[in-house]
């Protein structure tokens, strides 16, 4: 990816605690999404870390895959599913190499993706685009470059922060169910403490 030489050794650092670093309960805006998932439901957890939200979205009852770039924190969701007794497909890869196969999901869920440089972000979208099938949900949770400010997580750059402009621009041929920028404290794990500076979204794909 653009933002580090080599991504793959740089969450494995991360993800080398012991613990869960984000925690195993979901993130709080997807939890409170809870009514627009459905059993059946294809859903797709983009860098999925130690598996907490794909966890979640298995428990509403959701046929979930989930991906990472980092073996040991697929090593943990997978450790977290088995623990609470769900069936989740997890595989490794890039979010730039991944294959966004046409129209296979009916949710796409990402959560805190910040380490994708604006070039990048597009080609992420684009591949959100592709892959939900009509009808379909996008489902985000980031960081607005106010976040920078209160250094409580995500990188330490402006560039690579939402706002809500930049996501309807992104999402024109969506239905805007609902976006929101605020403020909240934060208690994720060890990693996303403390004020943050979020904007939450949540889009429904055209015909």
């Amino acid at each position: 990816m653009a933002t580090f030489d080599d991504a793959q050794a740089f969450w494995d650092r991360r993800y080398a605690d012991e613990g869960y670093i984000f925690g195993t309960e979901p993130n709080v805006f997807l939890a409170s999404q809870a009514g627009l998932f459905r059993p059946g439901m294809a859903a797709l957890d983009v860098a999925c870390g130690e598996g907490r939200n794909s966890v979640w979205l298995a428990r509403q009852g959701c046929r979930v895959t989930g991906f990472d770039i980092s073996p040991l924190a697929l090593q943990k969701a997978i450790r977290l599913a088995e623990n609470n007794s769900v069936d989740i497909r997890f595989e490794r890869a890039d979010i730039l190499t991944w294959e966004w196969a046409p129209a296979a999901y009916d949710a796409v869920v990402c959560i805190f993706i910040q380490f994708a440089a604006p070039e990048d972000r597009a080609r992420l979208f684009r591949g959100f685009h592709a892959t939900l099938k009509t009808g379909g949900l996008v489902v985000m949770q980031g960081y607005t470059p106010e976040q920078v400010e209160f250094g409580t997580g995500g990188p330490p750059d402006r560039s690579h922060m939402y706002t809500r402009a930049m996501l309807e621009a992104a999402f024109t041929d969506f239905d805007i169910v609902h976006v929101r920028e605020h403020e909240a404290v934060l208690a994720e794990g060890t990693k996303h403490v403390g004020r943050s500076a979020l904007i939450d979204f949540v889009a429904c794909k055209r015909a």
